[in-house]
């Protein structure tokens, strides 16, 4: 089947097929974009007795 040949009833298709390959590439970067480790908070030292006395 030529495009030449294809119908306007047939165009639907076409830009379903183009509408699923562009939720999908959207799809795979949105999931790669937020897939990675997170990171990790800042570890908090525990604090001197010294500096509870300046309190």
């Amino acid at each position: 089947m030529r495009i030449n040949d294809m119908g306007t009833g047939d165009m639907w298709l076409l830009m379903l097929e183009a509408g699923v390959a562009l939720f999908l590439l959207i799809f795979i970067v949105w999931w790669t974009m937020f897939s990675g480790r997170k990171p990790e908070p800042p570890a908090q030292k525990p604090r001197d007795p010294e500096d509870k006395a300046k309190d």
